[in-house]
């Protein structure tokens, strides 16, 4: 077998690619899809993504566990996975934006958004997700190497990020006849069936690509689930970066949620909707060259903590100033997003080192089961993210409605201050976290890295 290189890196980010077409989509504007669409009323929304992670609950770790006792293929445990499920969740995706749903009764609206939604998210993606995010600690088992694993992967979303946050925007929008209000068109078909057919390329080259190196050890200790789950409730990393994730992405996808309120009903600009769409992934990019020599020098922990503070910092600032110009606001979010971009450049080696943690723990290779578990947490950030999203529409009193209505000056300003004060208040959390909590410093991974090959080469 090949060395880990470059191959390994472009294909593992070509995976993430792939599925960011459609998670990516889905986060940004399926809250937009379901209320201005179809128009049912955010808090039903924001209900129907409460009830999707209780069922990933179950799905999740279901496939984690399967991932992990399954017997390896001579193409690994991981990378069968993405091929065989690469149609059906790209299928899966694009009956979620059926514009024809608008003409059912709304009894089969609500019927259908739980059908598909269920369908893609609670079946589909994590079928294809849980073996690919499982399987950055089977390409390499170095820590330097995972931390490149990591960044590609975040490329891989930042492009995705672009492509969507940016694009989509100048696709489904229109301006009125007087030029001054945003309508939303009838045009998301077109773009998911693109997406599609995108997807479907990136999976094929990621199955391609790729090859894993790391097996489990030849001798695995009880690998009954209830013991994996005593190993996990002491791995104090796993929990830490847990709550990081859940209040990580309660910030981040709920301002590209309201991201589209607020310029649609506040900026009402279209250009800058698609800038700071744009802005929200690309700084991600211009860190990713800097990242893995960041992380060899400081330590994924100790760099993240203090960038995610930084951020913290600016929308801060952005909620006190309650700036009128669009592009004032988009030159503060280069900032902003350069400070969560670092941490988002290196999330994905984080759980590579949690695995390692959880071997060290128990004794056993648990990648899947480890992997499902935070994959279930990120889920409830974004359910939690998405449920708020629409609650916060409701309270502040925002009124759903397919006729594009003018929301008063007092739900517009409301808007403004969820989109900064919350993200503001959830990134500090996050540094909190990861400066006091999170226990994986640069030392302790290595002292991990060093028991697992000791016990190893005794097997």
């Amino acid at each position: 077998m090949r060395k880990f290189g470059l191959q390994d890196k472009i294909g593992y980010m070509l995976g993430d690619l792939g599925n960011d077409f459609f998670f990516i989509l889905a986060s940004s504007f399926l809250m937009v899809f379901y209320t201005k669409v179809l128009g049912i009323a955010g808090e039903v929304v924001g209900t129907l993504f409460l009830v999707a992670r209780a069922v990933d609950a179950f799905t999740d770790i279901t496939m984690g566990r399967i991932v992990d006792i399954s017997k390896p293929t001579k193409n690994g445990r991981f990378r069968p996975w993405i091929l065989r499920i690469a149609v059906p969740v790209v299928l899966a995706g694009i009956i979620m934006f059926l514009p024809a749903a608008k003409n059912l009764p709304y009894v089969g609206k609500l019927v259908y958004i739980y059908v598909t939604y269920l369908f893609w998210g609670s079946i589909c993606y994590t079928a294809i997700n849980i073996p690919y995010g499982s399987m950055a600690s089977a390409i390499t088992e170095d820590p330097i190497e995972r931390t490149s694993l990591s960044t590609f992967r975040s490329i891989g979303a930042a492009i995705a990020g672009v492509i969507v946050s940016a694009g989509v925007p100048l696709v489904i929008y229109t301006y009125d006849a007087q030029g001054n209000q945003l309508i939303l068109g009838d045009r998301f078909l077109p773009v998911v069936l693109v997406f599609g057919i995108l997807a479907l390329i990136c999976y094929a080259l990621c199955y391609t690509l790729v090859r894993e190196r790391v097996m489990p050890p030849p001798k695995q200790k009880d690998t009954r689930f209830s013991v994996a789950l005593r190993g996990m409730i002491k791995n104090r990393s796993l929990w830490a970066m847990i709550a990081a994730a859940i209040v990580l992405l309660l910030s981040s996808l709920l301002s590209s949620t309201m991201n589209l309120y607020l310029f649609m009903d506040y900026f009402k600009s279209k250009e800058a909707m698609s800038v700071a769409g744009f802005l929200q992934t690309a700084c991600t990019l211009l860190l990713a060259p800097f990242s893995a020599t960041i992380a060899e020098k400081f330590g994924k922990k100790e760099a993240s903590g203090v960038a995610v503070l930084f951020t913290s910092v600016i929308f801060f600032l952005l909620f006190m100033l309650r700036i009128r110009d669009p592009w004032i606001f988009c030159v503060f979010l280069i900032f902003g997003n350069l400070g969560v971009g670092l941490f988002n450049l290196m999330i994905w080696a984080f759980i590579t080192d949690i695995i390692d943690s959880q071997e060290v723990l128990t004794g056993n290779r648990e990648d899947g089961t480890v992997y499902a578990v935070y994959s279930f947490a990120r889920k409830i950030g974004q359910a939690l993210a998405g449920g708020l999203g629409g609650y916060a529409l409701t309270l502040i009193g925002y009124v759903s409605s397919t006729d594009n209505l003018v929301q008063s000056p007092e739900v517009v300003e409301r808007i403004y201050t969820v989109s900064t004060l919350i993200p503001a208040i959830c990134y500090f959390i996050v540094a909190v976290i990861l400066i006091f909590w999170y226990p994986l410093s640069k030392k302790r991974i290595a002292e991990n890295q060093r028991i697992i090959k000791e016990r190893h080469s005794k097997t």
